[in-house]
Parts: structure tokens; sequence; C-alpha cells
């Protein structure tokens, strides 16, 4: 996730005359998480996001034993890909880290959005994400098309979004690029564990009471 959709921002995103911009990065993280199901989902259910691996408990989709180990594993591996992107990025004359695809409000903000517009921002667009994840690995819905549709809704989700916190819906993506940054990332980072995690929680809330009358 980190490597494909923030290596895509830091490395290609404004590339003199070739850069791919906004939407090439939300195409970026889609195409990573689409691949990513089909490649490691019937190992691991290629969660990748600890507000996923949430929302999905709350939606009745995931065993609370596994929660805290997955977590670990999600952070852990969102650092290791920052940690080789650094390295990549490193190696330019006269680097300078800048924001490191980090998500930010008001003036770390792409667009210079409110803490507010941020905190909302981040609750819908994971509520939305959870939505289409738990949806899509319904046992009634068609086979085999879960990561076409994870993959887009995240395309989709990223479009709406970059421009107002560079789009998380993802603690672990929002850790590894603020611990690079540093100083202001790691001040508002409170925010892109806090509201992931509120959305995903609502969103598993919703899609039981969805559920709740069907036979």
């Amino acid at each position: 996730m980190v490597l494909g959709g923030c290596g895509s921002a830091v490395l290609a995103a404004a590339y003199p005359e070739l850069g791919i911009g906004f939407v090439g990065v939300a195409i970026a993280f889609g195409l990573t998480v689409l691949t990513m199901v089909y490649a490691i989902g019937h190992i691991s259910g290629a969660h990748l996001n600890p507000a996923v691996s949430i929302g999905l408990w709350i939606g009745g989709r995931f065993n609370k034993k596994d929660l805290l180990p997955y977590i670990i594993a999600q952070v852990s591996g969102a650092i290791a890909g920052a940690a080789i992107l650094y390295l990549i990025v490193s190696g330019r004359a006269g680097f300078e880290i800048g924001g490191f695809a980090a998500n930010g409000y008001a003036e770390h903000s792409p667009g210079g959005y409110s803490l507010l517009s941020a905190l909302i921002t981040e609750i819908v667009m994971t509520f939305m994400f959870l939505i289409i994840i738990l949806g899509s690995i319904h046992p009634k819905a068609p086979k085999g098309f879960a990561g076409l549709s994870i993959g887009l809704g995240l395309t989709l989700i990223h479009l709406i979004s970059i421009p107002v916190t560079n789009t998380s819906v993802n603690p672990a993506r929002s850790t590894s690029q603020a611990i690079f940054v540093g100083g202001w990332a790691i001040g508002q980072l409170w925010l892109f564990w806090v509201a992931p995690i509120a959305g995903a929680i609502l969103a598993g809330l919703v899609y039981r009471f969805l559920l709740s009358g069907k036979k």
C-alpha cells in the first residue's frame, strides 16, 4: 500500500512534465488494493489497514483474537514500506523529505481544508470503504469480484479526498509517513487514527443493522 500508493505520490505525482497528478495517485492506491486482494486475500484477507480489520470485526466478519496481531503487522509493514521509499527518494541529489505524502489538515492539507473538514472526510470515506468491503465479501455477493469493487472503491475515495487530507482511511499508512516526516505530521496523526476507526465502527454497526432483517 505504501510503496504503491505513497510511492506514486512521492515519486511520480508531480514529476516534471510527466507527473501523474491526483488522478494517477488515486489509481495507484486502487490498483495496490485490487492486486493485493487477489494475491494474498486467500491467505490473510488482505486487510492492510487497521480500520478495515476493526470494521470487519464490528461487522461480524473478523475474529477479535486476531485484531491486535493484524494491527501490529499492518503498521509494521507500512513502516517497512515507508523505509524502502525513503531509501529510494533520498538517493536523489538535493533530496528534501518535504511532505512525503503524509496526511494533514489546515496548512498541511493539499487544499488548505480545516480540521473539521478533514475529520468529516476521513470518517465518511472510511465508512464508504467498509460498506463496500462488507458488501463485496458477503457470501451472497458475486464471486471473484471483491478485489475489483474494493480497488475501484478506494480509487473513488482518493479522487474525492486527496485535496482535503491526502487521503488516509488507513491509520497504518498515515503512521508510516508521519514517522519519517516528524514534527507536524506526528502532531496531526491522532486524527488519522480516530477518524478512520470511527468511520469503520459506524460502517460495521450499520451493516449489521442492514442485515438484521434478512432471513
